[in-house]
């Protein structure tokens, strides 16, 4: 690799000064240019030798295609020549790499455009400064050194103005201020009178002239004689080769310019870089709002989906989980048969009271309840209605996490007793007191038999047996031998302790059962935590499935931004080719295009999180008892997720970008 080009060592090389026997600053030896043109090859340098002093004022003059600007771009490293060898200050410039190269334009050189090249979106200060920032200067040093350039170049009224705000003269005076920013060692100025009026010209050439009484070398471009003839040099190039080389003044001595701005800290230097990087993306942003918002909404529209998706999903999950927790979260259920699909299941009849009895004396049970149940006639006075009967024990309000509103639940006396008590539901009040009378002590009819209700419950959350349905509950014992006339369990519901394992709990309640029916497999369990394992995977396959979909729409709206990134670099070549004249490196070019990318992303991501909160506030407006939970990992990592779509799809067109060559950059309107 090649060892970074040194501007002291280039300094030390030319210290004894521009006469006879000095080194040349510039110093160039058969050097060649040739370009493709279709199947042909031009030539339109061949074979020039030049060497250029310190100090010295040159002018390079020439017809339209004789090459003098060809060779300026070579001079001023912004082209590179086909054939031959160019030493600036002693250094092989054809040796330096493109950072060396934009360094040597950073530190050394100064451009002066007949068509000014100043970024339209800086005013003039901000435009003297951008080779400051480059160049790792000191915030405060380039804003005072720019002001003072352009206070100056008479421009002292003007700072603040953008370049279509000021004249051509003017705005020629602001290239001049950034051509100097840095010191300007070598100005090279390419038909600098071409595009102003005969005053602003002659003032122009007059302030060259006082630049080169200042020290600064200067190698003027023309095809006008009149401004050849004020420099004290004429070169005159014709089909790319020199014809004639005539001095006017005889070479003299003089002192190298400096800059006087003072280099910022090594870490604030690239934060400044960064910076410019973030303002030039974010006016670049505004100045296509319209198409901004349509890059973004590929990744709006995906942000969005996957943050609702996972919202919605985590909002089902939990509302089904609370439903499960309504009848107990660490339940196990003891049924009759082989499982749910059994067909024999209801003439299974060894499911009896003494099981539950059992069960409720080990260690695992916090509670049991018995159960039986049946559909009967809920009646009061003239007003009936259907309701789900259901036979329970004294602890079944406990298993079941069941919460009274009204009065109280069963006693041990109660059940030994067969007691015609009641316990219902609110959507038993509801049903049958409709005129709202006072349920507790009243007497309601269960077909044929009364009952005494001596308790309300809340309703249940709609997940379970009569979820939704009237339900009046009643001892199992009273339901057994007067409503059912039966002598044998639906049901037993244990309730396990919380300090217990659910997995060995079912275990040894499998073992008991097995004992008490004589080693005969008759009954089965249902685990309630088996069943919300299965909610939550089922819920994460889901979720999991649709936020496929959604980060399929990020990468198309990824590839979106990656079209429109390059579409921008397209559009603003000749901005990338004025920052690489100045002196910026491929990765500050590379930088400015990254951020872009990354910041229309990250507002996308963040303007897609808010459409989700929209979606969300509507679909629960629409959708009763729709639900979504929003969490804050999923939002931070549906923004990252848009931040990283924005690095990877906006690599390739940040990439394209640094890797432009400055002259052909230049020269694209």
């Amino acid at each position: 690799m090649n060892r970074p080009f040194d501007p002291r060592q280039g300094a030390a090389a030319t210290s004894q000064g521009p006469g006879s026997g000095s080194v040349p600053i510039i110093s160039i030896s058969g050097l060649s240019r040739r370009f493709q043109a279709g199947p042909e090859t031009v030539a339109v340098l061949k074979g020039v030798d030049l060497d250029i002093h310190r100090g010295e004022m040159v002018a390079i003059i020439g017809q339209s295609g004789s090459g003098k600007s060809t060779l300026m771009n070579i001079l001023g490293c912004l082209d590179r020549a086909s054939e031959g060898t160019y030493r600036f200050a002693g250094k092989d410039v054809g040796k330096l790499d493109a950072d060396d190269l934009a360094a040597l334009r950073r530190e050394h050189f100064g451009f002066i455009f007949q068509r000014y090249q100043l970024l339209p979106d800086l005013d003039a200060v901000e435009n003297v400064e951008v080779p400051a920032i480059y160049a790792g200067a000191d915030a405060t040093a380039r804003r005072e050194r720019a002001r003072a350039l352009l206070t100056r170049l008479g421009l002292g009224d003007r700072l603040d103005h953008r370049p279509n705000a000021l004249s051509g003269g003017q705005q020629q005076r602001v290239s001049v201020a950034r051509a100097l920013m840095n010191g300007g060692e070598v100005i090279l100025a390419d038909e600098p009178t071409g595009a102003l009026d005969s005053r602003s010209g002659k003032e122009l050439m007059a302030l060259l002239r006082e630049l080169h009484g200042d020290g600064h070398t200067i190698i003027l471009v023309t095809h006008d004689p009149q401004i050849a003839a004020q420099a004290e040099r004429v070169i005159e190039i014709s089909d790319g080769e020199i014809i004639a080389d005539t001095r006017n003044v005889p070479l003299r001595e003089t002192d190298t310019p400096s800059a006087s701005v003072r280099a910022a800290a090594s870490w604030r230097r690239g934060l400044d870089r960064t910076s410019e990087a973030l303002r030039i993306a974010l006016r670049a942003m505004g100045a296509h709002k319209l198409r901004t918002f349509l890059t973004m909404l590929g990744i709006i529209i995906g942000i969005a989906s996957v943050v609702a998706v996972v919202a919605l999903g985590q909002g089902s999950q939990q509302t089904v989980l609370e439903n499960i927790s309504s009848i107990g979260t660490n339940t196990i259920n003891v049924y009759p048969g082989s499982g749910f699909g059994d067909m024999r299941s209801g003439r299974v009849r060894t499911l009896m009271p003494t099981d539950a009895d059992v069960l409720a004396e080990q260690a695992f049970a916090d509670s049991v309840s018995p159960q039986v149940s049946a559909n009967a006639t809920a009646r009061y006075r003239n007003t009936a209605s259907n309701a789900s009967v259901t036979g329970v024990g004294v602890e079944f309000f406990q298993v079941n996490g069941r919460t009274f509103t009204a009065g109280s639940g069963f006693t041990a006396e109660g059940i030994a007793d067969r007691a015609q008590e009641a316990v219902i539901d609110q959507n038993a009040v509801d049903a049958i007191f409709t005129d709202g009378q006072n349920p507790i002590g009243q007497v309601i009819m269960l077909s044929n038999v009364p009952v005494r209700v001596i308790g309300v419950v809340a309703n249940t959350t709609g997940f379970g047996p009569g979820g939704n349905n009237a339900n009046v509950y009643v001892p199992y014992t009273s339901a057994m031998s007067r409503i059912l006339g039966q002598a044998y369990l639906n049901q037993i519901t244990v309730r396990i302790s919380d300090d217990y394992d659910m997995d060995q709990a079912e275990a040894e309640i499998t073992q008991i059962m097995l004992q008490l029916h004589g080693g005969t497999q008759d009954f089965f369990l249902q685990n309630t935590a088996t069943i919300r394992e299965t909610i939550e995977s089922t819920s994460a396959t889901l979720a999991l499935l649709i936020s496929t979909i959604a980060v399929i729409s990020l990468v198309v709206g990824g590839i979106g931004v990656m079209n429109i990134m390059l579409v921008s670099v397209s559009e603003r070549t000749k901005e990338i080719g004025i920052r690489m004249a100045v002196g910026a490196r491929r990765s500050d070019i590379m930088r400015q295009f990254l951020i872009e990318a990354v910041l229309v992303c990250f507002a996308g991501g963040a303007a897609g999180v808010a459409l989700s909160f929209a979606l969300g506030l509507g679909l629960t407006a629409i959708v009763p008892g729709a639900r979504l939970a929003y969490s804050t990992e999923s939002i931070i990592l549906a923004i990252t997720s848009a931040s990283i779509i924005g690095v990877v799809f906006g690599f390739m067109p940040a990439r394209s970008a640094a890797r432009l060559d400055p002259v052909e950059a230049l020269a694209r309107e």
